[in-house]
Protein backbone atom coordinates (compact mmCIF):
# COMPACT_ATOMS: atom_id res chain seq x y z
CA UNK A 1 0.00 0.00 0.00
CA UNK A 2 1.08 3.10 -0.87
CA UNK A 3 1.39 6.38 1.83
CA UNK A 4 0.77 9.78 1.11
CA UNK A 5 2.32 12.49 3.58
CA UNK A 6 2.05 15.03 1.95
CA UNK A 7 -0.19 17.67 0.68
CA UNK A 8 1.71 19.05 -2.53
CA UNK A 9 1.53 15.51 -3.38
CA UNK A 10 -0.46 15.50 -6.86
CA UNK A 11 -2.60 12.50 -6.39
CA UNK A 12 -3.62 13.98 -3.17
CA UNK A 13 -4.29 17.37 -4.42
CA UNK A 14 -6.92 15.76 -6.90
CA UNK A 15 -9.03 13.85 -4.50
CA UNK A 16 -9.24 17.39 -2.89
CA UNK A 17 -10.60 18.94 -5.90
CA UNK A 18 -12.75 15.94 -6.20
CA UNK A 19 -13.96 16.35 -2.63
CA UNK A 20 -14.88 19.59 -2.43
CA UNK A 21 -15.72 20.97 -5.81
CA UNK A 22 -19.64 19.97 -7.64
CA UNK A 23 -17.97 21.22 -10.63
CA UNK A 24 -14.67 19.13 -10.85
CA UNK A 25 -17.07 15.92 -10.00
CA UNK A 26 -18.93 16.84 -12.69
CA UNK A 27 -16.48 17.60 -15.57
CA UNK A 28 -14.09 14.95 -14.32
CA UNK A 29 -17.27 12.02 -14.34
CA UNK A 30 -15.14 10.62 -10.97
CA UNK A 31 -16.65 11.10 -7.28
CA UNK A 32 -15.74 9.88 -3.98
CA UNK A 33 -17.79 7.42 -1.71
CA UNK A 34 -17.24 8.10 2.02
CA UNK A 35 -17.36 5.51 4.61
CA UNK A 36 -17.56 1.11 4.77
CA UNK A 37 -21.41 1.02 4.28
CA UNK A 38 -21.20 2.92 0.29
CA UNK A 39 -17.62 1.23 -0.34
CA UNK A 40 -19.36 -2.12 0.31
CA UNK A 41 -22.72 -1.39 -1.48
CA UNK A 42 -20.47 -0.32 -4.62
CA UNK A 43 -18.33 -3.09 -4.38
CA UNK A 44 -21.42 -5.70 -4.28
CA UNK A 45 -23.75 -4.06 -6.87
CA UNK A 46 -21.17 -2.35 -9.44
CA UNK A 47 -18.01 -4.30 -8.39
CA UNK A 48 -14.52 -3.01 -8.36
CA UNK A 49 -13.60 1.06 -7.51
CA UNK A 50 -10.32 2.76 -9.55
CA UNK A 51 -8.62 3.78 -6.04
CA UNK A 52 -9.06 3.29 -2.37
CA UNK A 53 -8.35 5.62 0.39
CA UNK A 54 -7.66 4.69 3.40
CA UNK A 55 -6.55 6.56 6.61
CA UNK A 56 -4.18 5.53 9.06
CA UNK A 57 -5.76 5.51 11.97
CA UNK A 58 -8.11 2.86 10.90
CA UNK A 59 -5.61 0.76 9.11
CA UNK A 60 -6.47 -2.12 12.08
CA UNK A 61 -10.39 -1.55 12.11
CA UNK A 62 -11.85 -4.94 10.81
CA UNK A 63 -14.71 -3.60 8.24
CA UNK A 64 -11.58 -1.45 7.02
CA UNK A 65 -9.11 -4.55 6.23
CA UNK A 66 -11.49 -6.70 5.20
CA UNK A 67 -12.41 -4.27 2.44
CA UNK A 68 -8.58 -3.78 1.77
CA UNK A 69 -8.08 -7.41 1.45
CA UNK A 70 -10.69 -7.59 -0.94
CA UNK A 71 -9.25 -4.38 -3.06
CA UNK A 72 -5.70 -5.75 -2.76
CA UNK A 73 -7.47 -9.45 -4.01
CA UNK A 74 -8.74 -7.43 -7.28
CA UNK A 75 -5.69 -5.74 -7.35
CA UNK A 76 -6.99 -2.28 -7.09
CA UNK A 77 -4.54 0.33 -5.97
CA UNK A 78 -5.00 1.18 -2.27
CA UNK A 79 -3.21 4.50 -0.97
CA UNK A 80 -3.07 5.29 3.04
CA UNK A 81 -3.05 9.19 4.40
CA UNK A 82 -2.64 10.52 7.93
CA UNK A 83 -5.62 11.46 9.47
CA UNK A 84 -5.39 14.95 9.33
CA UNK A 85 -4.65 14.59 5.43
CA UNK A 86 -7.50 12.35 5.08
CA UNK A 87 -10.03 14.53 7.55
CA UNK A 88 -9.78 17.26 4.61
CA UNK A 89 -10.90 15.56 1.89
CA UNK A 90 -13.53 13.56 4.16
CA UNK A 91 -17.10 15.24 4.08
CA UNK A 92 -18.44 13.14 6.96
CA UNK A 93 -17.90 13.73 10.61
CA UNK A 94 -16.56 10.87 12.65
CA UNK A 95 -16.46 8.88 9.86
CA UNK A 96 -14.76 5.23 9.41
CA UNK A 97 -11.66 6.38 7.44
CA UNK A 98 -12.22 4.74 4.56
CA UNK A 99 -13.12 5.92 0.81
CA UNK A 100 -13.82 4.73 -2.55
CA UNK A 101 -12.29 6.63 -5.65
CA UNK A 102 -15.36 5.69 -8.49
CA UNK A 103 -16.37 6.92 -11.90
CA UNK A 104 -19.66 8.05 -12.20
CA UNK A 105 -22.27 5.74 -13.77
CA UNK A 106 -23.45 7.15 -17.08
CA UNK A 107 -26.02 4.88 -18.12
CA UNK A 108 -27.61 5.16 -22.02
CA UNK A 109 -31.07 7.30 -22.11
CA UNK A 110 -33.46 4.66 -23.40
CA UNK A 111 -35.41 5.30 -26.33
CA UNK A 112 -38.52 4.35 -24.96
CA UNK A 113 -39.33 4.30 -21.08
CA UNK A 114 -41.49 0.99 -20.09
CA UNK A 115 -40.59 0.93 -16.35
CA UNK A 116 -41.89 2.88 -13.13
CA UNK A 117 -39.41 6.02 -13.50
CA UNK A 118 -39.32 9.28 -11.80
CA UNK A 119 -38.78 12.94 -13.28
CA UNK A 120 -37.23 15.50 -10.99
CA UNK A 121 -37.49 18.90 -12.23
CA UNK A 122 -34.72 21.41 -10.38
CA UNK A 123 -34.60 19.72 -6.75
CA UNK A 124 -31.85 21.80 -5.07
CA UNK A 125 -31.56 19.69 -1.72
CA UNK A 126 -29.07 17.03 -1.62
CA UNK A 127 -30.90 15.73 1.44
CA UNK A 128 -34.20 15.68 -0.57
CA UNK A 129 -32.45 14.15 -3.35
CA UNK A 130 -31.08 11.03 -1.63
CA UNK A 131 -34.09 10.48 0.70
CA UNK A 132 -35.77 10.18 -3.05
CA UNK A 133 -33.22 7.86 -4.82
CA UNK A 134 -33.80 5.80 -1.61
CA UNK A 135 -37.53 5.61 -1.71
CA UNK A 136 -37.12 4.94 -5.15
CA UNK A 137 -34.67 2.07 -4.76
CA UNK A 138 -36.55 0.83 -2.49
CA UNK A 139 -40.27 0.69 -3.95
CA UNK A 140 -38.24 -0.82 -7.01
CA UNK A 141 -38.08 1.97 -9.56
CA UNK A 142 -35.22 1.50 -12.07
CA UNK A 143 -35.01 5.26 -14.05
CA UNK A 144 -34.50 8.32 -12.16
CA UNK A 145 -34.33 11.81 -14.83
CA UNK A 146 -32.92 14.56 -13.20
CA UNK A 147 -33.07 18.07 -15.04
CA UNK A 148 -29.96 20.34 -15.59
CA UNK A 149 -31.41 22.57 -12.67
CA UNK A 150 -31.62 19.29 -10.03
CA UNK A 151 -29.04 18.93 -7.59
CA UNK A 152 -25.40 16.76 -9.43
CA UNK A 153 -26.98 13.17 -7.76
CA UNK A 154 -23.10 11.77 -7.01
CA UNK A 155 -22.17 14.34 -4.51
CA UNK A 156 -21.25 13.42 -1.20
CA UNK A 157 -24.40 14.48 0.46
CA UNK A 158 -26.87 12.92 -1.82
CA UNK A 159 -25.10 9.62 -2.02
CA UNK A 160 -24.66 9.72 2.13
CA UNK A 161 -28.79 10.54 1.87
CA UNK A 162 -29.23 7.95 -0.52
CA UNK A 163 -27.27 4.43 1.53
CA UNK A 164 -26.37 2.69 -1.31
CA UNK A 165 -29.38 3.69 -3.64
CA UNK A 166 -27.36 4.71 -6.47
CA UNK A 167 -26.43 1.78 -7.10
CA UNK A 168 -29.85 0.31 -7.73
CA UNK A 169 -30.60 2.47 -10.00
CA UNK A 170 -30.36 4.15 -13.76
CA UNK A 171 -30.00 8.03 -13.00
CA UNK A 172 -29.38 10.35 -16.26
CA UNK A 173 -28.30 13.85 -15.26
CA UNK A 174 -28.51 17.02 -17.12
CA UNK A 175 -31.99 15.59 -19.13
CA UNK A 176 -34.28 18.09 -21.07
CA UNK A 177 -37.87 16.32 -19.33
CA UNK A 178 -40.17 17.77 -21.74
CA UNK A 179 -38.82 15.38 -24.36
CA UNK A 180 -38.81 12.51 -22.12
CA UNK A 181 -42.10 13.59 -20.96
CA UNK A 182 -43.31 13.95 -24.50
CA UNK A 183 -42.05 10.79 -25.79
CA UNK A 184 -42.77 8.80 -22.77
CA UNK A 185 -45.05 5.64 -23.77
CA UNK A 186 -46.23 5.52 -20.09
CA UNK A 187 -48.12 7.84 -18.21
CA UNK A 188 -47.19 10.90 -16.30
CA UNK A 189 -48.38 11.30 -13.30
CA UNK A 190 -47.53 14.72 -10.67
CA UNK A 191 -48.60 15.82 -7.05
CA UNK A 192 -50.81 18.57 -7.02
CA UNK A 193 -52.67 20.72 -4.47
CA UNK A 194 -55.07 21.98 -7.29
CA UNK A 195 -56.78 18.80 -8.25
CA UNK A 196 -59.42 16.65 -6.22
CA UNK A 197 -58.45 13.12 -7.16
CA UNK A 198 -56.30 11.49 -4.30
CA UNK A 199 -53.16 9.25 -4.49
CA UNK A 200 -55.70 6.45 -3.18
CA UNK A 201 -58.14 7.06 -5.72
CA UNK A 202 -55.73 7.07 -8.91
CA UNK A 203 -55.26 3.54 -10.64
CA UNK A 204 -51.25 3.45 -9.97
CA UNK A 205 -51.05 -0.61 -10.77
CA UNK A 206 -49.41 0.08 -14.36
CA UNK A 207 -45.80 1.56 -15.11
CA UNK A 208 -45.74 5.09 -14.33
CA UNK A 209 -43.28 8.23 -14.66
CA UNK A 210 -43.76 10.44 -11.37
CA UNK A 211 -42.94 13.75 -11.83
CA UNK A 212 -41.72 15.99 -8.75
CA UNK A 213 -40.21 19.62 -8.88
CA UNK A 214 -38.84 22.35 -6.69
CA UNK A 215 -38.94 22.80 -3.08
CA UNK A 216 -40.47 25.74 -3.10
CA UNK A 217 -41.15 26.05 -6.67
CA UNK A 218 -43.08 22.78 -7.54
CA UNK A 219 -43.26 21.47 -11.11
CA UNK A 220 -42.93 24.15 -13.79
CA UNK A 221 -45.40 25.24 -16.07
CA UNK A 222 -44.81 23.73 -19.03
CA UNK A 223 -43.66 20.54 -17.32
CA UNK A 224 -47.26 20.12 -15.58
CA UNK A 225 -48.92 20.34 -18.65
CA UNK A 226 -47.62 17.24 -20.02
CA UNK A 227 -48.66 15.59 -16.77
CA UNK A 228 -51.35 12.68 -17.56
CA UNK A 229 -52.74 13.19 -14.09
CA UNK A 230 -52.20 14.86 -10.74
CA UNK A 231 -53.10 13.11 -7.39
CA UNK A 232 -53.13 14.92 -4.00
CA UNK A 233 -51.94 13.26 -1.13
CA UNK A 234 -54.82 14.40 1.35
CA UNK A 235 -53.42 15.92 4.66
CA UNK A 236 -54.61 18.43 7.74
CA UNK A 237 -55.38 21.87 6.24
CA UNK A 238 -52.57 23.14 9.51
CA UNK A 239 -49.96 21.90 7.14
CA UNK A 240 -49.33 23.98 4.11
CA UNK A 241 -47.35 21.26 1.57
CA UNK A 242 -45.68 17.86 2.38
CA UNK A 243 -41.61 17.80 2.13
CA UNK A 244 -40.89 17.06 -1.41
CA UNK A 245 -38.74 13.84 -0.19
CA UNK A 246 -41.94 12.96 2.29
CA UNK A 247 -44.33 13.04 -0.74
CA UNK A 248 -42.46 10.79 -3.03
CA UNK A 249 -42.35 8.24 -0.96
CA UNK A 250 -45.72 7.97 0.07
CA UNK A 251 -46.47 8.11 -4.00
CA UNK A 252 -43.87 5.34 -4.89
CA UNK A 253 -45.28 3.24 -1.76
CA UNK A 254 -48.84 3.60 -2.69
CA UNK A 255 -48.28 2.08 -6.35
CA UNK A 256 -46.35 -0.65 -4.57
CA UNK A 257 -49.66 -1.63 -2.47
CA UNK A 258 -51.87 -1.27 -5.55
CA UNK A 259 -49.33 -3.24 -7.67
CA UNK A 260 -49.14 -6.18 -5.01
CA UNK A 261 -52.68 -7.00 -5.63
CA UNK A 262 -52.33 -7.56 -9.12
Amino acid sequence: MKQITSRENSLYKELKLLATSSQVRRKAGRTLLDGVHLCEAYQQHLGAPELCIVSDAVLNDPEVSKLLELCESQHIQCISLPANLYQAISQVEHGVGIMFLVNTPSPVLPENILENSVALDGLQDPGNLGSILRSAAAAGIKNVFCSSGTVFAWSPKVMRAGMGAHFLLNIFENIDLEVVLKNASIPVLSTSSHTKTTIYQADLAQPLIWLFGHEGQGVSDSLMALADMTVTIPQQAAIESLNVAASAAICFFEQVRQQSFQ
